[in-house]
């Protein structure tokens, strides 16, 4: 079985597979690190937003790329606007794009703020000792939920509205990624770079 591209669909399952189970591992044991040393209950719940924020803004990237028109992307690259190339390369290819930004790093994000959220749980628990630990498990458990989601449903709506934009922009901060690292999409003639 191919995915379009030439390349076998389960070759692209097995990557994408085993790349989260790699990345879930090594960001969880950094934020779950971070967390245990802060002394402060305020730093790790910031951590906890950022990680919340992260989870909304790739899904917002996934849901743009999976709406966004190729046309006027085309004519920004036909001017080699920059960045409107890379822009271009990310419509097509919009359901590896939403793969990796809305179930890849969405999921991730997800499982490391309720990892976050347990740990915070045991921290205020051992300062806090009267405290109903399952009382406040269940509430922080109910807000992170309550904020990815509607976070996300926010995103979705602007992502819609505003998808050509927000590649766009992607698509520059990518050429930008390109020209410091000297990194490209595709290996090889430049022509292809963007196919």
């Amino acid at each position: 079985m191919s995915n379009g591209n030439g390349r076998p669909f389960g070759r692209h399952l097995l990557i994408v597979g085993l790349g989260t189970l790699s990345a879930t591992i090594v960001i969880s044991l950094i934020t779950e690190t971070l967390v245990r040393q802060m002394a402060q209950i305020w730093l790790a719940l910031s951590l906890l937003v950022l990680i919340v924020f992260v989870g909304v803004l790739f899904d917002i990237i996934g849901t743009a790329a999976a709406a966004a028109r190729e046309a006027p992307l085309h004519a920004k690259a036909a001017k080699k606007v920059f960045g409107a190339r890379q822009s271009v390369y990310l419509v097509k290819n919009r359901d590896k794009v939403a793969n990796f930004t809305q179930d890849v790093i969405g999921d991730i994000t997800g499982i490391i703020a309720g990892a976050l959220g347990i740990t915070l749980m045991f921290q205020v628990a051992v300062l806090r000792p009267g405290i109903d630990a399952l009382v406040f498990n269940v509430l922080i458990t109910a807000m992170i939920a309550s904020a990815i989601i509607t976070g996300k449903a926010y995103g979705k709506r602007v992502a819609v509205e505003k998808a050509e934009g927000i590649i766009f922009l992607v698509g520059k901060i990518l050429a930008g990624a390109e020209k410091l690292c000297f990194w490209r999409a595709r290996p090889g003639n430049r022509s292809n770079k963007f196919r």
